[in-house]
């Protein structure tokens, strides 16, 4: 009460320097506070590297750079090798996005552009709730429901019409890296569509009225001023589905089969990082046994961040070459 009566007694110039003066007190206390978080973050990134790799050391010691052109698995022997899950990691997620890529894009272009508004709301809503979906969930609807599909009448069909290429050859499992990859384009296609949704409705509607305008379609309208537009958006939404795919775990446990080995064809069992790891790890015994999961959990990080990373840099060429033609 003392200060506000001094205050209130104070002429005008006094009292703007007062508050000025807790304003910038404020800002001092804000602006720390938003760094320490930033640095937080940067902190435990670090410090999770740093664990991984006291893990992971025993292994690292033992085997090198060899550990990740080796096809060894074998706990007995400890002798362990990452190339199987490498490329089965990579297989996987690259069959989910040549299927959800354009399913994704179709989606988000029709509900930003083409739809009647009670479309557009109950699909986006549809969409969203799909995303929501625990992956053990999805993980048991392929188990049982999408693999019988898978191995009769689509493998049956793919190895009797290609089977003349290696993708398409071996006994139809049913599981295997075609079902794994089925799985994370279902899983991917809601985060890919909603990202996408969300960068075409940003583009200012001038655009759009603009191509009409001058006489375009509706089409040439969407491919030639909403696409390019809002292109670096959809990367990083394709960028997200990627990271998912990725990293994603009890889904493709279920489906992918679990064999440590290379082969050509989809139709054939395999592995990822994240499988591998969620299988073993409980039963893991031994430095060498255990070090061997762990780093494979840093060479999954290493390809996670290869891929942000070079997301990063196509997004900035395309936002660069975008404002130099403007």
């Amino acid at each position: 009460m003392k200060t506000d009566q001094a205050a209130a007694g104070m002429p005008a110039g006094i009292k703007r320097t007062v508050t000025a003066g807790k304003r910038r007190v404020g800002d001092r206390i804000f602006s720390t506070l938003t760094w320490i978080f930033a640095a937080s973050i940067a902190v435990v990134l670090f410090a999770l590297l740093a664990v991984l790799y006291i893990d992971a050391a025993p292994a690292v010691d033992r085997f090198g750079l060899s550990f990740l052109a080796s096809s060894s698995w074998d706990p007995v022997k400890e002798l362990f090798g990452a190339l199987p899950a490498i490329y089965g990691t990579l297989l996987s997620s690259l069959i989910a996005l040549v299927i959800a890529v354009p399913v994704s894009l179709g989606s988000a272009i029709f509900l930003a552009e083409l739809a009647p508004d009670w479309i557009r709301r109950s699909g986006s809503f549809l969409i969203e709730m799909l995303a929501a979906i625990p992956s053990v969930i999805i993980g048991l609807w392929g188990l049982f429901v999408m693999v019988p599909v898978i191995r009769d009448p689509v493998q049956k069909w793919l190895g009797a019409s290609l089977g003349f290429l290696p993708l398409f050859q071996g006994p139809p499992f049913g599981v295997g890296f075609l079902a794994a990859g089925i799985i994370l384009a279902i899983m991917i296609i809601p985060i890919i569509t909603a990202v996408s949704r969300e960068a075409m409705r940003a583009v200012p509607v001038t655009q759009r009225e603009a191509m009409l305008a001058l006489g375009a379609t509706r089409w040439e309208s969407i491919q030639r001023a909403v696409l390019p537009y809002c292109r670096s958006g959809l990367i990083g939404g394709i960028i997200l589905g990627l990271g998912r795919a990725l990293g994603e775990t009890m889904a493709v446990t279920m489906v992918i089969g679990n064999a440590y080995k290379l082969t050509d064809s989809l139709f054939s069992p395999g592995v990822t990082i994240a499988s591998k790891i969620a299988s073993e790890f409980s039963e893991a015994s031994g430095d060498i046994y255990i070090g061997s999961l762990v780093e494979l959990a840093i060479v999954l990080f290493a390809i996670t961040l290869i891929v942000n990373i070079i997301a990063r840099l196509m997004v900035w060429r395309l936002v660069s070459v975008r404002i130099s033609g403007e």
